[in-house]
């Protein structure tokens, strides 16, 4: 009998979802699609590439999102002279005590902010795949495992701006989404002056972080979702039209780049938790299909 989620259960997830919400919008203004993308990709366990020009509160947006789960944070500066063991770290020599230690890399962190990373070169942008993939890294043929949750938030300057790198297809394939956010709405920097001018940005929020816990317990949630064999046919169509060259059958599909069936319907499911549905509807999935 499958485990579906209860009418009690549901009602508690949205009742954590409301609360990471609450603490993203009192310091973030607007970005509704960068907070949605975050929070689904958490939710369905995968990684989110985002693509902007810079001031666009992309490094706020994950600070945020990792104090309103109460995880621990890491921004990586992408260079062109940034190495691979700056990533995932490397052993050093103990002088005391006589010995080669192991020093983690800012890798090792539930929510890691990696900040443009095409202006770092191909080879440091190997060292996150096995990351991003494995959960994992090798220090000195020892893995190291990452902590649970963990994601990585990327984000990449137009590849027409100098000095950038295009990003090779096995490093996309790690992420689940992009997301290409804009300039915010005159009336929305207007609210980041009258924020800034009257202290809220830098005040603490009134809501109550959830924990690293109950982030398992969402993910969990988002897996016992029920999506409807036609919902899953319907899902995979979109996919298999992404694929190949040619014209798309599908009107509005030119620009998806759909890469993974099983994480698709996990965050479509998390796009119904907080309007309290059990179920998956066509219209999440319809959203997501870029």
């Amino acid at each position: 009998m499958p485990n579906y989620l209860t009418n009690e259960e549901l009602a508690h997830a949205k009742g954590l979802l409301d609360r990471m919400n609450d603490i993203f919008q009192h310091t973030v203004v607007g970005q509704e699609g960068l907070r949605r993308a975050l929070t689904a990709a958490l939710l369905a366990g995968g990684h989110v590439l985002v693509e902007s020009v810079p001031g666009l509160a992309k490094t706020t947006a994950a600070q945020t999102l990792a104090s309103a789960v109460s995880g621990t944070f890491h921004r990586i500066q992408c260079t062109p002279d940034l190495m691979p063991n700056d990533i995932v770290g490397s052993q050093i020599w103990n002088q005391e005590r006589g010995e080669m230690v192991t020093q983690l890399g800012p890798v090792h962190a539930n929510m890691v902010l990696m900040d443009e990373i095409n202006r770092s070169s191909a080879k440091t942008q190997s060292a996150m795949l096995e990351a991003m993939q494995e959960r994992q890294t090798t220090i000195g043929g020892v893995n190291h495992k990452l902590p649970s949750p963990f994601m990585v938030m990327a984000t990449q300057n137009p590849i027409e701006e100098e000095g950038t790198y295009v990003l090779p297809e096995a490093q996309m394939d790690r992420f689940l989404l992009k997301e290409v956010i804009t300039y915010p709405t005159p009336v929305e920097e207007l609210e980041v002056l009258t924020r800034i001018d009257n202290g809220q940005i830098a005040a603490k929020s009134s809501a109550t972080p959830i924990t690293l816990p109950d982030v398992l317990t969402l993910q969990d949630a988002c897996r016992r979702v029920f999506v409807h064999e036609t919902l899953k046919a319907y899902i995979v169509d979109i996919v298999n039209t992404t694929r190949g060259a040619g014209p798309q059958p599908v009107a509005g599909l030119e620009q998806a780049r759909a890469r993974r069936r099983v994480p698709a319907w996990q965050h479509c499911a998390h796009a119904d938790l907080p309007g309290n549905r059990p179920h998956v509807r066509p219209q999440p999935c319809d959203a997501r299909r870029h």
